[in-house]
């Protein structure tokens, strides 16, 4: 079973999806959604999980750097329960603290363009979530 890895923004959702062994992450697209309408990335993600016959979703729950739930953990909570219920496959939230920070960082060090990072660094970000998930089963 393959597991997607998900970085939910407001404006994108990076996507990343494991091989079928579980043991690498692997960025996929990143999203283009409208946060105030929960369904409008099911297309989407409905086509990745069929195309890559995805079992599971690790969702990015971006805490606070004390542990508390903001209002960004609170939308990806929302958009973790939409995914079972609309998309019907378990979803998992993980403490995607620092992530998006530390694959800006990555990409910094690649020396890839400020236009190219701002494309792939919702992407990059969901590998991380999701290997750090993989990594740690």
């Amino acid at each position: 079973m393959k597991i997607m890895g998900l970085d939910v923004g407001s404006k994108t959702i990076g996507v990343a999806v494991s091989d079928a062994l579980g043991w690498t992450a692997q960025g996929i697209t990143t999203i283009k959604w409208n946060e105030n309408d929960l369904t409008s990335a099911d297309e989407a993600l409905t086509k990745i999980i069929t195309e890559h016959e995805v079992g599971k979703a690790i969702v990015g729950l971006p805490k606070n750097m004390n542990g508390t739930i903001g209002e960004r953990g609170e939308a990806s909570i929302t958009f973790a329960k939409h995914i079972e219920k609309k998309l019907k496959i378990p979803a998992e939230l993980w403490d995607e603290r620092l992530t998006t920070m530390a694959a800006e960082r990555v990409l910094l060090e690649a020396d890839v363009s400020r236009k190219k990072r701002k494309q792939v660094v919702d992407k990059m970000a969901a590998v991380m979530i999701l290997q750090g998930y993989l990594d740690q089963k």
